[in-house]
C-alpha cells in the first residue's frame, strides 16, 4: 500500500524550506510563484485547495523546478511565462522577461495616446528591440484603434513577440520585423518606445547570476557608458515620427540626465519623467522641440 501523496500545502513548505535553505533572497514568494505556477493554480487556490493532494503528474515536475532555480534560474524562466500588463506572455531564451518596473512606461505613454486618438483615426507604435513584445502588446490592447510594429535583431524574439500576439488575440494589429534600431524600418509613427539594454560594459559581470547566466547579453549591454541604444534611437527618431508623435523610454535608474543630454542635442525636449516603484528615475518622454 502506497502513503499518501503530498497535498499542496507540504508541497509549497517543502520547497520554501529548499529555497531558505540554499540563500534564495525571497524564498517564500519564489516557492508559491512556482508551485503555483506549475499547478496552474491562482493564488486564491493555493489557499483554498491547500489540503488536496498533489498530482502524481505535477510532483513529479517539482524536483526539477527546484534545482533549476537552486541553480539561480529565475523562477519565469522555468515557467517559461510572465504576466504583463494584464497579459501572459511566453518567454524565450533571446528575450528579458518582462518586469513590473516597465509597466511603467506603458501607464506614462496612456495619456498621449489617449491624446492623439482623439484627433487621429489610427495610431502607429513602434517598439524597438521589443523581446517579448511586452511594451507593444500592452499599448495594443489599450487601444483598438492602434497598430504596432515590434523590431528586434534576434529572430528567436520576433517569433516568441509572434507567438505572444497571437496567444492574447493581437495578431491582427502587430507585426514584427528584423532590425538593428531603425536600420530596416519604413512609415512613420506616433508613438515610438523602447526598453533598450542600457547597462554598462563594465558592469554586467557584476550583476546577479539571475541576470548574467539567464538574460539574453544583447539585450543588457549599452556601451561602455550604457548610452549607445539611447545614442541610435534619437540619431533617427526624427525621420520616423508623425509631427506630434512621442518617444517613450525606459532608462536606467542613473541616466537620466545622460539620456536627455543625448536627445536634446539631436532636437528632442523631454515632456515627462517617470520613478519606478524603488523612486529611482526610470521612464523619459520625448517630443520633437517644434
Amino acid at each position: 500500500m502506497t502513503g499518501a501523496r503530498p497535498t499542496v500545502s507540504e508541497v509549497l513548505a517543502e520547497v520554501r524550506r529548499r529555497f531558505t535553505e540554499a540563500g534564495i533572497a525571497d524564498p517564500a514568494t519564489d516557492a508559491r510563484l512556482l508551485v503555483a505556477g506549475l499547478l496552474k493554480f491562482s493564488s486564491t487556490e493555493m489557499l483554498s485547495r491547500g489540503n488536496e493532494p498533489v498530482a502524481a503528474d505535477k510532483e513529479a515536475l517539482i524536483p526539477v523546478a527546484v534545482e533549476r532555480r537552486l541553480a539561480h534560474e529565475p523562477v519565469h524562466r522555468i515557467l517559461g511565462e510572465r504576466e504583463f500588463y494584464g497579459l501572459p506572455l511566453s518567454l524565450s531564451a533571446e528575450t528579458l522577461e518582462p518586469r513590473p518596473d516597465t509597466e511603467i512606461l506603458v501607464d506614462t505613454m496612456l495619456p498621449y495616446l489617449r491624446t492623439l486618438a482623439k484627433t487621429e483615426e489610427h495610431l502607429h507604435i513602434l517598439d524597438l528591440g521589443t523581446g517579448t513584445g511586452a511594451i507593444c502588446l500592452a499599448l495594443l490592447s489599450e487601444f483598438p484603434e492602434a497598430s504596432g510594429i515590434g523590431s528586434d535583431v534576434s529572430a528567436d524574439a520576433l517569433r516568441t513577440a509572434e507567438t505572444n500576439a497571437a496567444r492574447n488575440g493581437l495578431k491582427e494589429r502587430f507585426e514584427t520585423v528584423q532590425s538593428s534600431w531603425f536600420q530596416n524600418i519604413r512609415g512613420t509613427f506616433h508613438a515610438i518606445v523602447s526598453n533598450p539594454p542600457y547597462i554598462a560594459s563594465n558592469v554586467i559581470d557584476n550583476l546577479a547570476p539571475e541576470v548574467t547566466k539567464f538574460d539574453p547579453a544583447a539585450a543588457l549591454d549599452g556601451g561602455p557608458d550604457g548610452l549607445d541604444a539611447y545614442k541610435a534611437i534619437a540619431k533617427d527618431a526624427a525621420r520616423f515620427m508623425q509631427p506630434n508623435g512621442v518617444i517613450g523610454l525606459e532608462i536606467g535608474y542613473a541616466q537620466r540626465n545622460h539620456v536627455t543630454a543625448v536627445f536634446e542635442a539631436a532636437g528632442f525636449k523631454c515632456v515627462e519623467s517617470a520613478k519606478d516603484y524603488g523612486h529611482n528615475d526610470r521612464v523619459l518622454v520625448f517630443a520633437p522641440i517644434a
